[in-house]
Order: C-alpha cells, then structure tokens, then sequence
C-alpha cells in the first residue's frame, strides 16, 4: 500500500528522484496552469549576469524569491515566474578582453568592434548552464525557457522607448560635469555604482607649502590627500568667514586657520603674528608649485568658498578643477582655468618630466619628493580613509572633468522619495536609512558609457546644427533612415545608421552606450516589450507585489527600478522587499577567494541536499541579517527539523503498512480521539494560521520556526506517548483513530512546508495522497494551501498541555538532580505554581505516565519541599553598600529564603534594615541556589516547583526492575534485526531477585516485547549479558 521509507538521512538521492518527478510530469507547468486567470500576484525576478559562477549568497537569494511565489500559488493566485538575464556590461566586456589577451579600449579598437561584440554576445552564456543546474537543484521555480534578455532587441526598443519618454520630459542632457572615472575601464560611473566600491585606504596625505608672492618666506599651508592633483593646481581657497592666523616658525612664516595651528604645530614652536578673515586674503597671489600651466587666464590665488571647513587639514584647500566637484564649482565662481594634467587612461602626458606616463596614483611618492626637495613639503602622513573603486574591475576612480550624458533625476526627487516612502522594506530601517540616505543627497544620474558592449545611448546628433533627436523606436529609426527594421540594436551595426536633419546635415548617433544598470531597472516593462505589445500584461503585473535581492542592490537594482519608473509612471514598481543578508563564514568574516573561506554551493547542495539548505537560510536569522554559513549548522538545521520530519513519517508507513490502513476509509470525524489527539489537531490548525498569516506578512523566519517547534513537539510527545497504540494486533477503534489523526497531521504539515522545503514536501505528499485518492493532485505543489478548521481549535487545551511540558521538564530535570532514572516508579509528586496550570484530571495522568509517577499532588507553598541558601553578589552591592557586606552575609544565612526570592523575582525588590540603614536587594543582588527537602528531589522554573517523593517501596523497585528488563529486550530486539511484528522467545539466567521479578511479571513483559515463551534457562539466539539492580542477567531473544 505504501512504498517501503528508508529512515536514513540520505535526502539527497531521494530529492534528484523528485526532480526527475517533478520534470517528468511537468509540475512546475501545471501549478502556473492551475492558477491561470486568478487573481494576479506580480513576482520580479532580479537578473543575474551569466558570465560569472554562481555562489552561495546566489543560493540565499533564490530560496528567499521562491518561498512567497510557491506560497502564493498554493493560495490560489496566478504568479508570473519569468527569469532573466543581464547581458550588458563592463564584467561581459573585462572577460573577452582577458580571453582575448588584450587590454583597454585602444587594443579593443585595433582588434574590432564587431568582432568583440561578438565575443561578448558569446561570453554572457559562459556560465548559463551552471546556473540553471545550480537554481534546478535548489528547487528555484522560473521560467528559464522562456526568460527575459537584456540584449535582446524587443528588450533593448522597450529601453529606448523609456529613453525617448525621458527626453520628452526634457530630464535628458549632455553637460560637462566631475564624474567619477575609471582610467581602466575608460568611462564614467554612476552615483550608485560609486556607492558599491568603497575602500578603506591608507595612503600620503600631504601639508604643502605655497609661497606668497608679496612676501618673502611666507607660505600659505594647504593639505591633501590627493598629491597626484597638484600639477594640475590653479588655486587654493579659504573660509571667508573664519580666522586665519600668520604664525611665524624657524625663520619662516605660515598662513593657516586659526583653531587648527595646534594640530599642525606643536606648542613652543611658534609665535603667533596677526589673525585675519580669510575674506581678506582673496585674490592674494602665490607662486605655483609647478610651470605646467601655460594659459593667460589669472590662476594661482587665494578665492573663497563655504565649502571650506575647520575639521580636519588646515583650513585652507587647494583647487584643480579638473579633478572635483567642489573644485569645479569654485572654478566657475572665479573663471579659473581647467588644467587637466591627467589623461583619460588615468596617466601623465609625455611632456611632464619625471610624471610623463606614470599613473596618477603612483605619481604621489614622486611628486612628494620633487616637493621635499624644492623645500614646498611641510610634511607628509599616513591618512586613512574611505576611497572609492570600479565595482568591475577594481581600479581606483578619479573623479574627472568629463563629457557625458545626464538625466536630470533631481528634478523627479520629491517624487523619488514619495516612490521609496510607499515601499515596504524588509527591515523598514532601509526606507530612511540606507535607501533614504541616498535619496537625500541624490544626484543627476550619468547615464552614458565610453564603451562597447551595451544598449547603445539612441541619441542621434546633427554634425552640423547640433541638433539631438532620440530614437523610440525600430519603426521610428526606420522611418528616419530607411536602415532596416530588424537591425542588431548593437555596436557598431546601429553607428552605421544615419538620417537627414532639418538644417541638411547628417544625424550621427552619440558613440555612447548607456549603464547597464538601466537596462535591469527597466525590466518591469521591457521584458514584456512594452508598449510595443503585451500592454495587458504589464499593467497585471506593474507593481510587483514583491521583489528580493541582497543589501548590495540597495544602490543598484533597487534603485534603478525605483528611479526610472517614478519618472516614467510616477509610482514604485513593487510594493514589498525583503533586502537580503550578505552570507558570511562560520566566524562571522565576508567571504572571499583570498581569505581562503569561499564554501563552493555544490559541497553543501551534494552533500546535504536542497531542502537542508533552503531551512538553514529560512530558520537561522532574520533574512536581512548576515548569516554564517557552515556545513555543519546546515546539518544541525536538517536533524531538528527533516530528520525529525522524516522520521515521524517513516514511523507511520512503517505501522500503517503492517496494518493496511487506508486513509480513504476513516474520516477524523467518525473517530473516536483521546485527549492527546484533539490536542495535537488544535495545535495544527493553529499552526496552519501563524504560518498562513506569517508569509502572507513575509514573516519568513517565524513562519519556518513555528513549523519546526510544531514538528518537534509531534514526534517527540504527541508520536513518542501515542507509539503503543500502533502495537496491537487488528484495526481497533483506538488505533484507527491514532492512525487518521497521525496521517492528517502528516498530509497537512507537508502542504504547509511545501514552499519552504519542496523536496520532503513531495516526497511525503506523493506516498501517502495520491495512492489513496484517485482525484487527488499528483503533486503537493498543485495542492492548495491548508486553511484552518477553527472548530478544531481549542486555546484551553493547548494552553493546558504547554503547561504539561513545562511540568514534565522540570520533573525529568528534579530526577537529573537526584539521579533518579526515569524507569524507576515514584510514589508522589508535588506541585506548586504561582499560576493556574489549567490541567484537569486527564492532563494530570499525561504527566503521571510521562514521568512515571504514581499520585499527583498540588500545594501552596514551596517552602516545604525546596529551601534556598542566599548569597550577596558582592559586584553589586559592594559599591552600594560596603561597610554594611558583613551584616548582608549575615542577614542572608538567616533570612527567610522563600520570602526574599519571591519578592525579587520578575524585576521586583526585597527591602530591610541592617544597622540603621534600609537595604534594597533586586535579583541581581543575589547569588541563589536550591537545595531539595528531606526525601524529595526538586527543580523550579517560570513559576512553578515540581518536587518528587524519592522514597522507595520493594512494589516501586520491581516495577522499576520490570521497566528496565523490557528496555533491554527492545533493544536487543532491534539489534537483532527483528521486524516490529515479530514474535519472539526469550530466556534469561539471572540472580534472585530479578528470576522473581521476571517470572511474577512474565505476563506483562511477554505483552510489550510480543513474547510467546519467557523461561528460565539457555538457548540458541541473539544472546547478551546486562547489568540490571546490581545483578548480571543474561537474555536471549529468538524469532519464532
């Protein structure tokens, strides 16, 4: 009736027999067919870039974007899986040009634009088949059939229409602005791809001297932490409003800010002269470090600007235009000219002397020395601090006077903000915090790139008047040039392409590519060709309803989605986000391939399989926290909540096949269920509504722990009390009814973990449904998801068993202490609570038979069974009371014990007077301990004292002899290698007093171990010696 269930944990096999399943019976296929036409749930997946390995964070991310879409098919809503790819890009471009053994845009150039397209269009599979093995394995559902591509022409026109859209609102333009620049990659980056970068550097900062003109042996003091800026100097700038001293030290004079000479000077070695606004130092001359500078515009003196401050340097700062925004900006409030004594490969130009051809940022030690030399060196330091670096390629950036193309998105930031407001984020710190942050200091965007392999900028341009005109379209661009209609929309076939303008000139487009960050931004509406067609499907499916990636695409994907669709249709295109955790090392450190502590995911997916992987990242911490990943907590994770999963059902096929139960035959409400299964049925359905309502809040995590505490508390109390009720011969009404409450349980809790764990899921679905039920779904995942029966709901009950567990532990843990084993029979138990337990007579005889206990007996106070010895803490109340600790010690050898802990307990306070003085003790102030009465072993905790009579009668100890001699013949029953309905013949040679337990409980024994003869004597079998109440007792057990 039930296929045969290893109850080993080898998941992994058992999950590749599920994906040849689930591929085999196109069930992936069919969920998305069930829920056609439903209600819409608008699912974005964020597109990986397939020229590179995927890792373990790629895992995080997958399981985190598929629990909700599996969760919100089982509930019944259609969900559009579609994957992606991002195509585009720098990291395409830096692995043809390694393949290809060249470097840098010349030798790109010389080796040809097509033909490195080409390679491109090739490189970004690289790696395509590892990643849809890798998102196969870990149960990732999306269509990878049928994906969206960013290189795609549909694609690409969608991005050009957006493009067009931008331009219309008159946000698109060309400026001349400081971008950052990477000399290796030869182009500009965006604010957000700046932000992905930085670097904590320690590099040469520099105090240079600049002499004054007009007087002899005087200098003005800036600092630097860029000495490669210097040639390119045209000025120094100060505070107008703050004090600038001249101090005279040595023989020499200095002009710095007033409130810094102490961090620059050393007291005693200088004189202070005369303190002047540095408003009065504007226009004043200096000699230029350097004779680059051949121009006749007026450079090389003091101008003022707020941007100055005092907090660090010396208050006074030296201008390059070329290389800073602020620079730039005081240079166009005083016309200064732009020296750029830097090329755009990040180099000095031939004709600089000993800088000709050095990169910049190797130029420093040079130029500090040049400086020290010419006596123009005040001193150099370390200075650590943070710098950015291309994410791609890892090149230090410049921030450089530069030509690119812009979109005004400062224009649109209100609404920008308005759009991250409406979100809800996962942790909502990131709406004001990280996202907010960046908003607020929000930047044009530079759109354009100096490159190749990219959706080309379809700015056309008119040689002779100027004139820009952006393409929207294949049929626009057609129209215009006659080019044909299905032209690669790529470099350099697109560059080919010109039109007429107005004025008769020729429309060339701009060289330029765009970001590829837009290109991933725009795929709300590009990947459905919008508005070129599918226009009822974007509208279904624009906003998502829920999106998820790692902390990094804050600035990245997150912001490029949030950005152009404010502007485009004035609102954020999802609705809720669950930012991600970066996934660390055991230690807690970032992995890197350099530190040696990278996991490979296909170590852990081979070893522990998919689900183990999926609970691990779903139980561990919060999804936005780091986590530390390690193997063995994955095996941890996978014992507590699989493994005791796997064996709660491989124990009911075992019993319900030696029965031949048919579920289709029994309904729960024809049952007649004892106490412990009404309790454990309460306690699904409430399962079913914290897991039901946690994902649909994306309350991951609880979700997923109250589903492993639930699985817990099944196998280990309600299955482990409930095991003999399988054991008997024949389907009584009893064990029928053990049976339908343990399959309901079963069926549901894989329903519930399905979109958490879909392996074991449909591994325990399909050998206990579909057999059963003909009109059954194949597949647990076309299955809807459980809705509670809230008549089977009973809060007393639960309430009443929660308060069981909490009284058998602390009787287990009153036995610990008195090393009382748990076979041996007690007399009596006592206990006293400081709350109403809600335990009827029912409830008492769970905990009876739990700890084997004879009489339950409840009383007021403690006092009698537990008494407690009190010391003071002297950490805390030697500082408050010191000369009083004597009369303290005192006070608590001989106080009342009960009292004082009962009036500390809950943050409450015991007060006295001892000498004089009144003493207030909290529990911090105390070192307790307990020590059980006379006769009685005893544990305390939330409240309630459980105290065991230990006396023992000569009844209790060889009911205790009887409990242990039946453990050992299980044991040796599966040792043997028996079959749970084996019968069996056991003999035995032991002392006195065991032959009398053994021959006066012959009957009783004989029942649980399923003996037919227990004698005295010898005999063929599996045989073992034991050690039981001081005697040696031999036993052998033989099959019948």
């Amino acid at each position: 009736m039930y296929k045969k269930v290893d109850p080993g944990m080898n998941f992994v096999e058992r999950e590749k027999e599920t994906l040849k399943f689930w591929k085999n019976n196109r069930v992936f296929e069919k969920t998305n067919e069930k829920t056609e036409g439903k209600p819409v749930f608008s699912f974005y997946d964020g597109p990986p870039t397939a020229n590179g390995k995927p890792h373990i964070g790629h895992i995080l991310t997958r399981v985190m974007k598929d629990i909700i879409p599996r969760y919100k098919i089982m509930k019944g809503y259609s969900v559009l899986r579609k994957a992606g790819w991002d195509t585009h890009g720098l990291p395409v471009e830096l692995e043809v040009e390694k393949s290809l053994g060249i470097d840098g845009k010349q030798e790109i150039e010389a080796y040809g634009i097509e033909p490195f397209i080409k390679k491109c269009k090739e490189s970004v599979w690289k790696y395509k088949g590892e990643w849809e093995r890798m998102s196969d394995r870990v149960g990732y559902w999306v269509d990878m059939d049928h994906p969206y591509i960013t290189y795609d022409n549909n694609y690409i026109e969608s991005v050009w229409w957006s493009l067009k859209e931008i331009d219309k609102k008159g946000l698109l333009y060309r400026g001349f602005k400081i971008v950052p620049y990477c000399p290796r990659c030869g182009t500009a980056l965006s604010s957000h791809e700046v932000a992905q970068g930085y670097k904590d550097v320690k590099e040469k900062s520099a105090y240079v001297k600049f002499a004054l003109k007009s007087q002899r042996n005087t200098y003005f003091l800036a600092w630097t932490t860029t000495p490669w800026t210097l040639p390119s100097n045209v000025a120094l700038c100060m505070n107008a409003d703050e004090n600038y001293a001249r101090i005279k030290s040595g023989e020499e004079y200095y002009i710095l800010a007033d409130a810094l000479i102490s961090a620059v000077f050393e007291e005693g070695t200088y004189e202070k002269i005369d303190v002047k606004k540095g408003k009065e130092y504007e226009f004043v001359s200096y000699e230029p470090l350097f004779d680059f500078y051949t121009g006749k515009d007026k450079a090389f003196y003091i101008t003022c600007d707020g941007y100055v401050t005092l907090t660090d340097g010396t208050g006074i700062v030296h201008i390059a235009p070329a290389f800073g925004e602020d620079d730039a900006k005081v240079g166009r409030k005083y016309s200064l000219p732009l020296l750029q004594m830097v090329d755009e490969h990040g180099r000095f130009p031939q004709d600089t002397g000993y800088l000709s051809g050095l990169f910049c940022k190797d130029a420093d030690k040079f130029i500090l020395k040049d400086l020290k030399e010419r006596n123009l060196l005040f001193k150099e330091q370390l200075y650590e601090h943070s710098y950015p670096f291309c994410w791609r390629c890892d090149t230090p950036l410049l921030y450089y006077a530069r030509k690119s193309w812009f979109i005004k998105t400062t224009a649109f930031k209100d609404l920008i903000i308005r759009s991250n407001d409406s979100v809800n984020w996962m942790p909502e710190t990131i709406r004001k915090g990280r996202m907010g942050n960046f908003l607020e200091n929000l930047i044009d965007w530079g759109v354009s790139r100096e490159r190749y392999w990219g959706t080309p900028l379809p700015v056309w341009v008119c040689e002779k008047c100027g004139k820009k005109h952006v393409i929207g379209s294949r049929k626009e661009l057609h129209e215009l040039s006659g080019c044909d209609e299905d032209i690669e929309l790529h470099r350099p076939y697109i560059d080919k392409v010109t039109f007429p303008c107005e004025c008769g000139g020729v429309m060339r487009r701009v060289p330029e590519v765009i970001d590829c960050w837009y290109d991933s931004g725009s795929m709300p509406f590009a990947q459905f060709h919008y508005p070129f067609e599918n226009r009822d499907l974007f509208e279904k499916n624009f906003p998502a309803d829920f999106i998820s990636e790692a902390v990094d695409q804050t600035r990245g994907w997150f912001y490029t989605l949030l950005v152009i669709s404010t502007i485009l249709f004035g609102k954020s295109p999802f609705k809720n986000c669950i930012v991600l955790g970066h996934v660390n090392d055991k230690n807690g450190v970032k992995m890197s391939k350099h530190k040696g502590n990278v996991v490979d995911p296909w170590s852990v997916l081979d070893k522990q399989g998919a689900d183990a992987v999926r609970w691990y990242f779903y139980t561990s911490s919060a999804p936005w926290l780091p986590s530390r990943f390690y193997p063995e907590a994955v095996s941890e994770a996978q014992r507590k909540y699989m493994g005791t999963l796997w064996n709660t059902y491989a124990f009911f096929v075992l019993y319900a096949d030696i029965d031949k139960y048919d579920p289709s035959k029994y309904r729960l409400s024809d049952c007649k269920l004892t106490l412990m299964d009404k309790w454990i049925l309460s306690k699904l359905n409430t399962l079913i509504q914290k897991v039901d309502r946690g994902l649909a809040n994306y309350e991951i995590t609880d979700s997923a722990r109250s589903l492993q505490e639930f699985v817990d508390v099944l196998s280990n109390w309600y299955v482990r009390r409930g095991r003999e009720r399988y054991w008997g011969s024949g389907m009584t009404e009893d064990k029928a009814a053990a049976y339908t409450t343990l399959y309901t349980v079963l069926v549901t809790v894989a329903k519930l973990t399905a979109p958490f764990t879909p392996f074991i899921a449909e591994q325990i679905y399909g050998n206990l449904v579909p057999g059963f039920y003909a009109d059954a779904p194949r597949s647990v995942h076309m299955c809807s998801f459980p809705v509670a029966d809230l008549s089977a709901v009973d809060p007393d009950l639960e309430k009443g068993m929660d308060s069981v567990l909490d009284v058998v532990v602390l009787g287990r843990a009153a036995r610990s202490a008195g090393n009382v084993k748990n076979r041996q029979p007690l007399s009596e138990m006592v206990v006293v609570s400081d709350r109403d337990l809600d335990l009827n007579e029912e409830l008492k005889g769970i905990i009876l038979d739990e700890l084997n206990i004879k009489q339950y007996r409840e009383a007021k106070d403690a006092a009698a069974f537990v008494s407690y010895k009190i010391k003071p803490q002297l950490k805390t109340l030697g500082p408050k009371y010191g000369k009083l600790l004597g009369a303290i010690r005192s006070f608590l050898d001989t106080c009342n014990g009960a009292e004082v802990v009962n009036a500390v307990k809950d943050g409450g306070v015991y007060k006295t007077v001892l000498a004089g003085e009144e003493v207030a003790f909290a529990e911090e102030d105390l070192l307790i301990s307990t020590e059980s009465a006379q006769g009685f072993v005893s544990a305390s905790d939330k409240g309630i004292t459980v105290a065991l009579n230990t006396a023992l009668t000569p009844e209790l100890i060889d009911e205790g002899i009887e409990r242990e001699i039946v453990s050992r013949l299980q044991t040796m029953r599966k040792e043997a290698g028996f079959e749970v309905t084996d019968r069996i013949r056991v003999c035995y040679s032991a002392g006195e007093q065991i032959s009398r337990v053994l021959k006066e409980r012959a009957a009783s024994v004989s029942k649980i171990v399923l003996a037919d003869e227990l004698s005295c004597g010898s005999a063929d079998g599996y045989t073992k010696e034991w050690e039981l109440a001081g005697e040696k007792v031999t036993l052998t057990v033989k099959k019948v």
